[in-house]
């Protein structure tokens, strides 16, 4: 295979992208939403963009570790660190499967892989002192009461949504896979990694991996994989269509185009919510000051209007 010089964009998929929320989150449901999720993917591998792609595992991992929980009294219980590398096995066999389906129908053979993917955390990250990365459904106030009494699970309320478990979300230091990405991604073969944040995990003082019960926010992954690609955008799904100020009120105002300076002035007025669109204001923000690209927020059924600047919100460098 020849190698590509081409910039590639990295595409954050969100875990919610990737469920029916009128539908039963089953195996089969979920493949069948993530075909229809991966035709903007395939739309724009066949006008020739290189792409990666990164993607979450909230609800999925939230679901994982309830089962775990469920049967702890026949088995032991999975560390979130091994159930992290679950889903990033499980999701990006669904992703891969999907993708390449879409693709094989339309005649194209690109390549597609998917890289199992740890991230280095520092193990005395303050934020294992302070979960707040939601994970799992969402539950009613009267089901919410009930878990934090029964399991001691840390909640946190998103107003129009109702309530999520939290766990800790330490900062991405390294992705320890980088190489691998690189080399097959300069090979313009379609890489899935980062799956779920990464994998976290922390050296020990002998040099050892050692896991971390967390969940890595994967916009924050992202920044650093875009950073570390030089990739010409970031672009982050998610289940709004652009990025809202006075989000919560009766009058949001939604906005097409955003500077980083401007989106700073809306950090500071605490404008974005923690767990959900926080952390994507930050990835952005992050990735501006790092690599000369464009920062995208969108809905994933926009994916191609948006990157034709036909839909989500653009944010880039102050002019």
């Amino acid at each position: 295979m020849e190698q590509t010089t081409a910039r590639p964009t990295v595409i954050a998929i969100g875990g919610h992208s990737l469920l029916a929320p009128d539908l039963p989150p089953t195996v089969a449901n979920q493949f069948s939403v993530t075909r229809e999720a991966m035709k903007p993917i395939a739309d724009l591998l066949e006008r020739g963009e290189h792409l990666v792609l990164t993607h979450g595992n909230g609800p999925q991992v939230g679901f994982m570790q309830l089962r775990s929980e469920m049967a702890r009294d026949s088995l032991p219980e999975v560390p979130l660190d091994s159930l992290v590398a679950d889903s990033q096995g499980a999701m990006g066999y669904m992703i891969e499967r999907a993708l390449r389906a879409e693709l094989r129908q339309r005649g194209n053979d690109s390549r597609v892989v998917t890289i199992v993917t740890e991230v280095e955390v520092d193990a005395d990250d303050p934020a294992f002192d302070a979960p707040n990365k939601p994970i799992g459904r969402f539950y009613d106030a009267t089901e919410a009461a009930a878990l934090s009494q029964e399991r001691g699970w840390e909640l946190m309320e998103d107003p129009k949504r109702g309530v999520r478990r939290v766990v800790a979300s330490p900062q991405p230091q390294r992705i320890v896979q980088l190489p691998t990405i690189e080399q097959l991604c300069d090979l313009g073969i379609t890489v899935i990694c980062c799956g779920g944040g990464g994998i976290p995990i922390s050296r020990s003082a002998d040099g050892q991996i050692v896991g971390q019960e967390a969940v890595i926010d994967k916009d924050r992954v992202s920044m650093v994989l875009a950073n570390k690609l030089n990739a010409k955008a970031l672009v982050i799904t998610t289940s709004v269509d652009g990025v809202y100020e006075d989000f919560y009120s009766d009058n949001p105002i939604r906005h097409a185009e955003l500077s980083v300076s401007q989106v700073r002035d809306l950090q500071a007025r605490d404008q974005f919510a923690a767990g959900s669109m926080a952390p994507k204001m930050e990835a952005a923000v992050d990735y501006l000051e790092a690599t000369d690209g464009v920062a995208i927020i969108c809905e994933p059924e926009d994916l191609v209007r948006a990157i034709d600047s036909d839909a989500g919100t653009h944010i880039r460098r102050d002019q």
